[in-house]
């Protein structure tokens, strides 16, 4: 007799078929994580040499509207003007459907020209449509399942984050739930954590790394009286992840409604960044800004308005038609909002950053495990509390506000009507 709710004892048919997906996903997620890895030191060096000549040559930025037109004429020759970007890599993750092999080169050579002439955009958001194109159109080479579809284009995605950010864990965990919040899939935890290693391991090979900061400001023990302060942080952290997701957003229907010429509308759009930019005075706030985030953390200084400056820039640059990603700008935004912020709540100015930093982009993306891992792959497990703390703040702070209008949010009251639950099959891993 069985009793309702209990695990009956699996038959040897049963663990023949789990060792034979279990070996099925090895080895698709190390090829997966090889080819992605490859492709993420090339897509690495090339935004880096970009954003360094950038730099070092002002007249790049002049050239940027010209950049403009040229990633609207390639897209408008493939027939991708409405290729649905990062939301199309979610939709297809969700629901098995087939992704365009062209959208990885396009978004690769879109996304270096936004960088190298000085748009400011972040690049998870290519990695995330680069990698599950990869994984996508290796599922239909080889004609997988609906369902097993569905695990290669996460695999895919988790290679090429974490081939690209040098955050193995992260990458797996936030691809598994960034796409339907409240349900983790654990039949993606092999694929995604094994293709995210070997990319991680293969990228590191050729010498790329994480974000490099300073730890000593989260080598600190538990405080309940750090803790109370970190609170309010998180709670405005909460609300700058809400400013950042209707601006991002919006920014885009109001550039198409104002200038419905998409040729015309980048062009502006790349001349608003340039006159901004020289305004400023500084491009410290194009592209994406990785060695400011680094600096403001690590220094705890920073002037006030730089999260406002990065904000809008951004707003512009993917408003108007630039192609790149929205969390390193986040980032960006939640580090300089943290390091001003921060010491008028009585915490030291690097600790709110990094505080901020973790809680802004868990407020985007409402992914709280992610990002409590994102904290400590970057910042060492000391801290691990008081970011926990914050992510859970900022997550059920910022509501259902995303970056993402293909990401699904389903509890035990909201079910999803545009995804269909098909039976598990032969060779995929166990169903959640």
């Amino acid at each position: 007799m069985t009793v309702p709710g209990s695990k009956s004892f699996p038959s040897t048919q049963n663990m023949k078929e789990y060792a034979i997906a279990f070996f099925k996903w090895f080895s698709v997620a190390i090829v997966i994580g090889i080819c992605c890895g490859a492709v993420a030191v090339l897509f690495h060096r090339s935004i880096e040499w970009g954003d360094q000549l950038m730099v070092k040559y002002l007249f790049l930025l002049y050239c940027l509207p010209i950049a403009g037109l040229l990633i609207v004429l390639m897209y408008s020759i493939c027939h991708m003007q409405d290729d649905g970007g990062t939301n199309r890599i979610f939709e297809s993750a969700q629901s098995g459907a087939k992704v365009p092999f062209r959208m990885f080169p396009l978004i690769f050579i879109a996304t270096f020209l936004t960088h190298f002439f000085g748009g400011s955009s972040g690049r998870e958001g290519a990695a995330l449509q680069i990698g599950g194109s990869i994984g996508n159109n290796v599922g239909t080479l080889f004609h997988f399942s609906k369902n097993d579809m569905r695990l290669i284009t996460l695999c895919g995605m988790s290679a090429v984050f974490s081939g690209l950010f040098g955050t193995p864990l992260t990458a797996a965990i936030f691809c598994i739930e960034v796409t339907s919040i409240g349900v983790i899939h654990y039949s993606a935890l092999i694929p995604c954590l094994v293709s995210s290693l070997v990319a991680y391991l293969f990228a590191g090979y050729f010498g790329m790394e994480a974000m490099a900061f300073d730890a000593t400001a989260f080598q600190q023990a538990f405080s309940w009286f750090t803790a109370v302060k970190t609170i309010p942080l998180a709670m405005l952290c909460a609300a700058v992840s809400i400013i950042i997701c209707i601006l991002f957003k919006h920014s885009g229907k109001l550039f198409a409604k104002l200038i419905a010429n998409p040729a015309l509308r980048i062009a502006l759009g790349g001349l608003l960044v340039v006159l901004i930019t020289l305004a400023l005075g500084t491009r410290d706030f194009n592209s994406g800004g990785i060695p400011f985030i680094v600096n403001t953390v690590n220094s705890g200084k920073v002037v006030f308005w730089a999260c406002i400056a990065k904000l809008v820039l951004t707003a512009i640059t993917l408003g108007s038609g630039f192609k790149g990603g929205e969390i390193i700008p986040t980032m960006f935004i939640g580090a300089t909002f943290g390091a001003a912020i921060g010491p008028l709540l009585g915490l030291d100015a690097s600790f709110a950053a990094g505080i901020a930093l973790i809680a802004v982009f868990c407020g985007v993306v409402n992914c709280p495990l992610a990002s409590t891992f994102l904290a400590v792959e970057l910042f060492g497990a000391d801290t691990i509390l008081y970011f926990a703390l914050a992510c859970a703040i900022s997550y059920m702070m910022s509501g259902q506000f995303s970056l993402y209008t293909a990401q699904l949010f389903l509890s035990s009251k909201l079910k999803p009507t545009n995804v269909k639950e098909e039976p598990p099959k032969g060779g995929s891993p166990k169903q959640a």
